[in-house]
């Protein structure tokens, strides 16, 4: 008998043991998927998810493993979640940009009887392998961390205030050239030309030795706590790291050129440093090929009031958006 006599058994057949090894697995467990879209602040770039109200239920086989973590400010178990399913799931491969699905699966009871749900987002779809005909998807479950970033409704969103206390405003606002992201906030695939400030949390002191607060501020009205809004300024310095793509070197000049007129006509920032544009190398392989990519390091003196009071006026000329606009 040759090797071709050896042929494998029929397809259904795998497919059959497979599928019955999930049904004997899953026992009827379900993931509920729940349609999320991202909210991004004018005020400061942070990104919410908000529910859409979209929801679809998947039976399958879940495996979890769970990792403790103890670190310096939390303690947190790691859920890593691989979801298998007899069939694709199609409305993970359709997704729009701006919009996630979010799983939520039942865990065991808390010690009170009261259901502990956890929320999984999914970020890998295999390995896959035709002849088993088994779909899986791999993702973990959201950091406690992050769990405020995740809302139920944007009305949640509309008394938002400005979440960051460093100069980011300021350099959102520098948009006329290319829209700016805060760093890590991207949107996913963005073709240049755009802008990426990134302010190093070390990189932010205190230059004014003490904040000026103004007394007696207002207590808020109407929030799930009572806020008393204080408003402070005290003189800072952050180091902040520009990031161009798409920028050739006039296009770079301009900017940087924009951005010393600013300061010498607004004053909400000075220099602390003589900047210069950089060259960086940012390649792929396949295509032998770099992109156009610029920095520019500035060390930026200035006000937390006057970076607060920035943010404000990009609540008035931009709204909180599903897609990424700059105001």
């Amino acid at each position: 008998m040759t090797i071709a006599d050896e042929a494998a058994p029929p397809l259904r057949g795998i497919q059959s043991a497979q599928y019955q090894g999930l049904d004997d697995l899953s026992r009827e467990q379900q993931v509920t998927f729940t349609q999320y879209t991202r909210y991004v602040l004018p005020l400061d770039g942070y990104v919410f998810w908000v529910a859409t109200g979209a929801m679809n239920v998947v039976m399958g086989s879940l495996h979890y493993a769970t990792e403790k973590q103890q670190e310096e400010d939390e303690t947190l178990a790691v859920n890593s979640i691989i979801f298998s399913a007899q069939s694709e799931v199609q409305f993970l491969n359709t997704v729009q940009p701006g919009t996630m699905w979010i799983g939520s699966i039942e865990m065991d009871p808390d010690p009170d009887g009261t259901p502990a749900p956890i929320l999984i987002a999914f970020a890998r779809q295999g390995p896959y392998y035709k002849e088993a005909g088994v779909y899986h998807y791999a993702g973990f479950t959201v950091y406690p961390a992050l769990q405020s970033q995740i809302v139920n409704s944007s009305s949640d969103l509309l008394a938002m205030q400005p979440i960051v206390s460093n100069s980011l405003p300021i350099w959102l606002s520098q948009n006329s050239f290319a829209p700016v992201f805060p760093s890590f906030l991207v949107p996913d695939n963005l073709p240049p030309p755009y802008v990426v400030a990134h302010i190093e949390p070390s990189g932010t002191e205190a230059i004014q030795q003490f904040p000026v607060f103004q007394w007696p501020g207002v207590t808020q009205v109407g929030s799930p706590a009572p806020l008393h809004d204080l408003p402070s300024s005290q003189l800072m310095r952050d180091r902040v790291l520009l990031t161009l793509y798409g920028f050739n070197n006039q296009r770079a000049i301009q900017f940087y050129a924009s951005l010393i007129e600013y300061s010498l006509n607004t004053e909400n920032f000075g220099f602390g440093n003589s900047p210069a544009i950089r060259d960086e190398k940012r390649n792929q392989v396949e295509i032998s090929a770099i992109a156009q990519k610029k920095t520019i390091e500035i060390v930026a003196n200035y006000y937390q009031a006057t970076a607060d009071a920035i943010a404000r006026r990009l609540i008035l000329s931009a709204s909180i958006s599903t897609t990424v606009t700059t105001p």
